[in-house]
């Protein structure tokens, strides 16, 4: 027997049972994991209800590995992203938000055929979501969309605005959703709004520069190919939630733009075609050819490497520095002007806490408001708050921080973490 082999057991199943120094390895790698979560959690809630909140680090949450971990965080720090008072949510749309609608019968059509964005029947063992429930959430991204557009005449719909859509009415609900889609729209994808395709055109074109500046060769022969760039076009208008299966994800690289410069999803998309180098330079240099091999997207992708080259490629070359070539100096993107004065509004939000407060004072604030702040179930509650009572005594001052906001947070991630 080789030396190699000396300690390696095999149960009944013939499958290799880890040592007892492999155990040990992993219950201290997921101790690890799970102090990492605990610490974040604790960041988070600390950045929460600071006062202003500190968005800054609510901001190092979304985009470092992980992101925001759970939905029922997202509810929380996405409004804060987005400068959006949970307490203050636009009301539900009437049926009159469809009547003489120019974008209506298109909107119809691509939310008809957005089944598969939604979570589909007894998949993956999981019950999924019924047919009823989806063609409710179907009418409720209809009126969202017609409803923003109502709103902001300046933005005009575009196929492939139903996939942002419907990721935040998935995550949020419909009313927060309004509010998180307006403000989205009019920043981080507005060149993608405009009446004709030019300043979508114009992001895409610093796909290539960031290649040339990574692979010289890579960019060549893609230039070579004359493959251009639209085979990332629905990466960037939909932020890959069209092209993506895995939900989670989707959510992954949604946190990651929230909390970045509107440039970031043409950053990521550099950097899955420089994480396929090998595979585009091996393939016959023919624009049919490398458009069918860089169209269909991986679904495998390291996304946390991923991430974290494109923060790094966004540092080194940022988009000032390519729009001094002559291919991007012709047109101004209206997302990149205005990101700098958005991300000072952002800065002076007030708690959660107080917000609620506010409307309470005012008398403002309904038991039916669609917010973050709903309330968990009462049963729920003392069953956790029974945990939390025995975790403050066992564990101390600063995982009872993380208990407490798991609580508010819900149940399910109290479990996840302790």
């Amino acid at each position: 027997m080789k030396k190699g082999k000396k300690h390696q057991q095999v149960n009944c199943n013939g499958n290799n049972r880890p040592t007892s120094s492999t155990t040990n390895r992993n219950e201290k790698g997921h101790g690890e994991h799970v102090s990492w979560k605990k610490k974040k959690l604790l960041d988070i809630h600390q950045a929460l209800n600071s006062d202003p909140v500190d968005i800054e680090t609510l901001r190092k949450a979304a985009v470092s590995e992980g992101g925001l971990l759970t939905d029922d965080i997202r509810r929380k720090v996405w409004p804060k992203l987005l400068n959006v008072n949970v307490y203050n949510l636009p009301t539900k749309p009437g049926r009159d938000v469809r009547e003489n609608h120019k974008d209506y019968n298109q909107v119809l059509l691509d939310v008809r055929r957005s089944m598969r964005r939604f979570p589909r029947a007894f998949c993956f063992g999981s019950p999924g979501m019924r047919v009823a429930e989806r063609e409710v959430l179907q009418e409720q991204l209809i009126d969202i969309i017609l409803d923003v557009l109502r709103k902001n005449p300046q933005l005009h719909y575009y196929q492939g605005y139903h996939d942002i859509v419907v990721t935040f009415l998935l995550v949020v609900g419909e009313r927060m959703a309004i509010a998180l889609v307006e403000t989205l729209s009019n920043h981080h994808l507005r060149d993608f709004m405009d009446p004709t395709m030019d300043s979508t055109k114009h992001i895409l074109n610093y796909l290539m520069p960031i290649l040339e500046q990574v692979d010289r060769e890579l960019h060549d022969f893609m230039l070579q190919a004359e493959v251009g760039t639209i085979f990332a076009l629905s990466w960037l208008i939909t932020w890959y939630g069209h092209v993506l299966s895995d939900f989670r994800h989707v959510l992954r690289l949604y946190d990651f733009f929230l909390a970045s410069h509107p440039l970031m999803a043409i950053y990521f998309a550099a950097v899955i075609v420089l994480h396929r180098e090998k595979e585009v330079k091996n393939s016959e240099c023919d624009m049919a050819m490398v458009h069918h091999l860089l169209s269909n997207i991986p679904q495998n992708l390291p996304y946390e490497e991923l991430i974290d080259r494109a923060q790094s490629l966004f540092a080194r070359y940022p988009p000032s520095q390519l729009a001094k070539r002559a291919a991007l100096q012709s047109r101004k993107s209206i997302a990149i002007s205005t990101f700098q004065d958005f991300q000072l509004t952002t800065l002076q939000q007030r708690p959660d806490s107080v917000l609620r407060r506010q409307r309470l004072t005012n008398g403002q604030l309904s038991l039916t408001d669609d917010t973050a702040a709903a309330a968990t179930p009462t049963s729920a509650n003392q069953l956790v708050k029974m945990a939390v009572w025995g975790i403050s005594a066992t564990l101390g001052a600063a995982a009872l921080a993380v208990a407490q906001t798991a609580l508010e947070w819900g149940p399910d991630l109290l479990l996840q973490l302790f």
